[in-house]
């Protein structure tokens, strides 16, 4: 019963928003759930960001109770199931980064040695510290092996992101972590609709919980497609549409309800944090996002539903 209110209450609260925006004509011009020019968009986003930056360990230790810390092991099905019923159980809800979710996106993209990969939108590191540490994993099996001389080409993973405050966090966690110096990692301040790459010239091409916040997906999806090189893969992490109907329920309440609150109170910012929650609900559901990947070109596209439908992973091959 006390759900039931709960849920007409914040119906009431976000409906009036939904449809708002669903009158909008494309998710280009869409700032959450606001109607802004295309060319004030990206400076909005870079906003947000810039405030976001300094707490973002901050904010993401308070969202997720602090147990995204402990997901940087690996952790199978049957874990991640367990943490998101205590989670719930706790009023602390799964949000913006899980990383046993960053885990499964680059068991999926299966780094070699000697791999050129693209992160985009990839300022904090998270994705490409697992993807080297999955490289350097493979590399001190692999020289145990004295017939083995794979190993000759330099491995370059460059992480990419349009803000440099984004950019400045991923830095120091590789200084923390005794990555300052691995020239294999490139930091490059770039944006995903107009990338600075050669064509066919990446191996690999991440994107996570980043594109929902660009102007135009059709130009990040080409531009993905234009620098991989033939047999490359595509594969997008984002917080996605959730479609079990009690779930959803008591996601929408904590994402509307609590996430923003949180940002007040934790980082001072209740407006950022509010066009984070809004910019998902905008985002395009599942299977329309996977049609636009292959209208971009990619074959084999698919997508993988994570924690029902918090986050789901999209992938593609260029073939």
């Amino acid at each position: 019963m006390a759900l039931r209110l709960v849920t007409k209450t914040l119906s009431s609260r976000i409906s009036p928003k939904l449809c708002s925006a669903s009158l909008l004509h494309s998710h280009a011009t869409s700032f959450g759930f606001k109607e802004v020019r295309e060319e004030e968009k990206s400076q909005m986003v870079g906003k947000v960001f810039s405030n976001v930056a300094s707490n973002y360990d901050l904010m993401n230790d308070f969202m997720s109770g602090g147990l995204h810390r402990l997901w940087k092991d690996r952790l199978d099905f049957v874990c991640i199931f367990v943490l998101i019923i205590s989670l719930l159980s706790s009023c602390c809800f799964l949000y913006f980064t899980s990383s046993a979710q960053f885990i499964r996106l680059v068991s999926k993209l299966s780094p070699f040695p000697g791999m050129k990969h693209l992160d985009v939108a990839g300022g904090t590191g998270d994705v490409a510290f697992r993807i080297l540490e999955s490289v350097n994993s493979i590399k001190r099996r692999a020289l145990q092996d004295p017939l083995n001389d794979d190993l000759q080409e330099e491995t370059r993973i460059y992480v990419c992101d349009i803000n440099p405050n984004m950019l400045d966090v991923g830095k120091n966690r590789a200084l923390e972590k005794g990555l300052g110096e691995d020239k294999s990692l490139v930091w490059v301040q770039g944006d995903a609709e107009a990338l600075s790459f050669e064509d066919n010239s990446m191996d690999g091409y991440t994107i996570a919980f980043g594109i929902r916040n660009v102007t135009h997906i059709e130009k990040v999806l080409s531009e993905a497609y234009r620098v991989l090189k033939r047999g490359g893969r595509f594969l997008c992490l984002e917080l996605s549409h959730v479609d079990i109907p009690v779930f959803k329920e008591l996601y929408d309440f904590y994402s509307f309800s609590v996430i923003p609150r949180l940002g007040e109170i934790v980082a001072g910012d209740r407006e950022s944090y509010q066009y984070l929650v809004e910019s998902i609900r905008r985002f395009p559901p599942q299977e329309k996002f996977a049609s636009m990947i292959a209208d971009a070109g990619f074959q084999k596209v698919e997508y993988e539903n994570l924690v029902g439908g918090v986050v789901a992973i999209h992938s593609g091959l260029k073939i």
